[in-house]
């Protein structure tokens, strides 16, 4: 007998006892339900893949429509300052034009009074230089002759 004809009936005989024990149904069942459960596998990352897609396209459009809403209430708040800053300048220049014209006519006012205490002052001394010159160059003669005639001119003057 030759070694490798034993050899060969043996593998054979195991052969035949795969066969008869159904080892290949065996094998063949086993490696379809891993098949399966790799399939299944596969289909749930396939789900969990297109959900946090769908998850990731939300999470975008809200991303996207925040930065909208952001760059609105940014573009909102520059246009508020730039009113308000329009609006204190105005108030600012009217402020100052009512300012001035309260300080011209509180000058105006200064003027006139000074110009009434020089009048005043004016007339004081103009009526201090007529009395001194009147007492100087008056006698009582003089002073007589001017009561007369104005006694005199009064009766016409009167009617």
């Amino acid at each position: 007998m030759n070694p490798e004809y034993i050899i060969a009936i043996g593998f054979a005989v195991v052969i035949g006892i795969f066969l008869w024990q159904r080892v290949p149904a065996f094998v063949a069942a086993a490696l379809d339900s891993r098949a399966a459960g790799i399939r299944k596998a596969l289909d749930d990352a396939e789900q969990l893949r297109n959900e946090a897609l769908a998850l990731l396209e939300d999470y975008k459009r809200k991303a996207a429509t925040a930065e909208q809403e952001a760059a609105h209430i940014l573009s909102d708040a520059r246009e508020e300052a730039e009113r308000f800053a329009a609006d204190a300048r105005a108030a600012l220049a009217a402020q100052i034009e009512r300012r001035a014209q309260q300080a011209k006519e509180k000058i105006a006012q200064a003027e006139a009074h000074a110009m009434a205490e020089i009048r005043a002052l004016a007339a004081d001394v103009a009526a201090a230089a007529a009395e001194k010159l009147i007492a100087a160059r008056m006698d009582a003669k003089r002073g007589e002759a001017l009561i007369a005639d104005g006694i005199k001119d009064l009766s016409g003057k009167l009617n």
